[in-house]
């Protein structure tokens, strides 16, 4: 395993048992150069509340690889959480910089009435 991705899963290990020990809902974000994917997880970290990623039928259409893309799985996974009766998350970036792919997602999971 290269340096840069044991330095993310180091920053991700420290952020996790942080959010673990709050015992609070958290919306997992993973990228890969062509898909992101987001995830709410439980307190417990044991059952997935809500999914959504580019591989969703009706995203796959257009890229997948990009800012709107990562803008429109923060919508879908945002609108998803509502519905399974959730309003407050804690992101978890999974050690990935807060900029690009990931902060568009963010924003638009805040946007779609998601509380972090």
């Amino acid at each position: 395993m290269n340096t840069k991705n044991k330095a993310r899963l180091r920053r991700a290990r420290k952020s996790r048992v942080k959010l673990r020990t709050a015992g609070s809902v958290r919306l997992s974000v993973h990228r890969t150069p062509k898909h992101i994917y987001a995830q709410v997880i439980s307190g417990d970290s044991k059952t997935v509340l809500a999914q959504a990623s580019t591989l969703d039928k009706d995203l796959r259409a257009s890229a997948t690889g990009n800012v709107t893309a990562a803008a429109a799985v923060g919508k879908l996974v945002a609108e998803r959480a509502k519905s399974a009766g959730v309003t407050s998350v804690a992101f978890d970036r999974s050690g990935f910089r807060y900029h690009g792919r990931v902060k568009a997602l963010a924003e638009a999971a805040r946007e779609g009435g998601l509380e972090f």
